[in-house]
């Protein structure tokens, strides 16, 4: 039940206000954010790819207000392209973006992300990388799978991300799992009314493992979003049982979230993705890994009793 509250809490200014305030919060927000900046940033890249993992790379900023905004958020991308580009890992460091960063809501918000967009994605061509688009509340859905379809045309190895616990999901991983796609399923992380996502978590559950079903026998690459031991164990079956290779899909974990099975999973093979988002907007990502993972907000509250 706290799930809802905390991700309520989300988009509470006066919520911002006293978590960030509170000298406890920083050294807890660090389990979760990779650094401030690129330059702080870029050693934990080179310190995971030296340990088999894959990465890829979130620079934090949403609820953007104006062009000007939307423009830093997209030079920031640049700067972080401008930072990959020497360490030559390839689509072994690949970037995530959110579209509302780029100014998705803004009036005229759907071509000003898409210009934003495409020059993130040009760049990180050429330099032998891609982009996946983070799925965000239900609203922004359609304008960012049709954003999502114009890069394909001119870049193929651009990234979708759905969420399980949306009623529409199963359908969409009916029309993304075409060859060459990439897909990432997650369960989900925003509030969303009865309406158009299912409230229980068994049925956000089972829902992922239908979708992960369609995507795993489809023709695309599936990005296997999840910290369940359980659907980590189903996804192997499933891509078994589908004629895949380790190297045709892959599990993707956040930074700072069960790092020892992110470690053995890639010990044994796997195509293992580490999402590791930095910057200084660090609130709403951080209130919402919260809202996901019981053992997240447990965590937070005994670092408010140890060092308060």
């Amino acid at each position: 039940m706290l799930g809802p509250v905390i991700l309520a809490a989300s988009r509470s200014d006066t919520m911002r206000r006293a978590v960030s305030a509170a000298p406890v919060t920083k050294p807890v927000v660090n389990r979760f954010i990779a650094g401030e900046s690129v330059e702080e940033t870029t050693p934990v890249i080179r310190s995971m790819a030296d340990n088999g993992l894959e990465i890829t790379l979130d620079v934090l900023g949403e609820d953007i207000t104006d062009r000007a905004e939307a423009l830093a958020a997209r030079d920031s991308y640049l700067r972080l392209v401008e930072a990959l580009a020497p360490l030559e890992l390839g689509e072994r460091a690949e970037m995530s973006v959110k579209l509302s960063s780029f100014g998705q809501a803004l009036p005229g918000g759907h071509d000003l992300a898409l210009e934003n967009v495409t020059a993130v994605v040009e760049a990180a061509a050429a330099i032998g990388t891609t982009v996946t688009l983070d799925a965000e509340d239900h609203t922004t859905i359609d304008s960012m799978l049709a954003i999502h379809g114009e890069l394909r045309a001119r870049f193929p190895r651009t990234g979708a991300v759905v969420q399980s616990y949306l009623f529409r999901t199963e359908d969409d991983c009916r029309a993304l799992a075409a060859a060459g796609s990439r897909v990432r399923l997650v369960k989900g992380a925003y509030k969303e009314p009865a309406s158009v996502a299912h409230q229980d978590k068994g049925e956000v559950d089972r829902a992922y493992i239908r979708s992960l079903r369609i995507l795993m026998e489809g023709g695309g690459y599936p990005m296997v979003g999840t910290h369940d031991p359980r659907i980590v164990a189903i996804a192997q079956d499933l891509a078994r049982r589908a004629g895949r290779k380790l190297d045709e899909y892959e599990f993707q974990m956040l930074y700072g979230i069960r790092e020892a099975e992110q470690l053995r999973l890639a010990a044994e093979g796997h195509r293992m993705r580490v999402y590791l988002a930095y910057g200084t907007d660090w609130y709403g990502y951080f209130m919402r890994r919260l809202a996901e993972r019981p053992a997240n907000l447990a965590f937070f509250l005994r670092s408010l009793v140890t060092r308060g």
